[in-house]
């Protein structure tokens, strides 16, 4: 069964928290000092509160350099994955996202300060709740959460001008990429799971798709219902 949730308006965040210092310290030596560069990517980062999407036993590491589980087997990504791909993904305030994987939100969350729009899509019905609550506490309301199944995408809300997969397939769902806006960009993990995984991006120019290999990662498994 589909899952719908309207999150409320973004930019409601406390101007002042205890994590600010470790925020900052995570973008400068994590994420800018590895060669990330984009302003507005790097204004998310320091912004959005990292240690609300992680479980309440990691929140003292919510700001490492590692990814962290968030449970159902899933976890929430290095701080520097998730900037790379914001990064490639070229956003900006124009531009309308489809992410496949909510997770926890936090990805959600940093592309919302940039983009017009997220719609985001969550296999697991758990998070999907959990994290359409907790980005309605934060303040969103320029992100959609759906509890589905991600790899046929969401073509009612279609062309996107970027879609993000965070989690690794063994080959690119045609859905996502029929999805895909002229000159829009796909960023998506590609090899099994257990090991390592090549990120992609795809590119859409004059109706054909443009690849590049970015990077080799490691995502957990893209799911199917």
């Amino acid at each position: 069964m589909i899952i719908i949730f309207s999150i409320m308006w973004k930019y409601s965040f406390p101007q002042t928290d205890k994590y600010v210092a470790e925020r900052n310290e995570m973008v400068r030596s994590q994420i800018a000092g590895r060669g990330i560069t984009n302003s507005e990517t790097l204004r998310a980062m320091r912004k959005v509160p990292r240690h609300l999407f992680v479980p309440e036993q990691y929140i003292n590491e919510a700001y490492n350099d590692y990814p962290l589980s968030i449970g159902y087997g899933q976890t929430i990504s290095q701080p520097y994955i998730v900037a790379y791909m914001t990064e490639v993904a070229r956003p900006n305030s124009k531009k309308k996202t489809l992410e496949i994987g909510t997770g926890s939100g936090y990805q959600a969350a940093i592309l919302a300060e940039i983009v017009d729009t997220v719609y985001t899509i969550e296999i697991v019905p758990e998070l999907a709740n959990e994290s359409a609550a907790r980005l309605k506490k934060l303040g969103y309301k320029n992100i959609i959460v759906k509890s589905g199944d991600g790899y046929n995408g969401w073509a009612e809300h279609s062309p996107f001008d970027i879609i993000l997969v965070t989690a690794a397939a063994n080959e690119i769902p045609k859905p996502l990429i029929d999805q895909l806006a002229e000159n829009g960009r796909l960023v998506i993990p590609v090899g099994g799971p257990g090991g390592i995984q090549e990120l992609m991006l795809l590119v859409k120019k004059n109706g054909r798709i443009e690849k590049k290999r970015l990077s080799f990662v490691r995502f957990v498994p893209f799911k199917r219902l």
